[in-house]
């Protein structure tokens, strides 16, 4: 889920770096790119070292996402860009709390424990975003 999850906000935030009219959700774009490639790169190295499988995409729900941000413009993508943005982390956010709390696997709980404080930013940054566009 981490890597589907990964993989999403990475293409989703590269749209927003073309397809945004806010300079806001420009940059919410452009940090979501650089922060969750840094994230999905440490999601690789834990599953080589155990020898686990991540999909490489996304699964149906998710692209149907995609796929709707993606037909947006202007300030119609902006609103639907920082809804979901926000909707995602809140998710994530309680998703790897719970990992690193009860997770089975040591290295893969110390990964969601220690990504829990960027999705948080991230989160704080999309309700910033969401704000200046609404």
């Amino acid at each position: 889920a981490a890597a589907r999850g990964g993989i999403m906000e990475v293409q989703m935030g590269q749209l927003a770096s073309t397809n945004a009219s806010n300079g806001a959700v420009k940059s919410l774009g452009a940090m979501m790119v650089k922060d969750h490639s840094k994230a999905n790169d440490e999601l690789k190295q834990w599953a080589s070292a155990v020898g686990y499988t991540l999909p490489t995409g996304l699964d149906a729900d998710k692209q149907k996402k995609y796929d709707d941000l993606k037909a947006k413009k202007g300030a119609d993508f902006d609103r639907a860009y920082t809804d979901l943005m926000v909707s995602d982390h809140k998710k994530d956010i309680a998703e790897f709390k719970e990992e690193a709390s009860k997770g089975s696997e040591a290295s893969l709980k110390a990964f969601a424990g220690k990504t829990v404080p960027t999705l948080e930013h991230h989160l704080m940054e999309s309700e910033k975003a969401k704000s200046a566009v609404k």
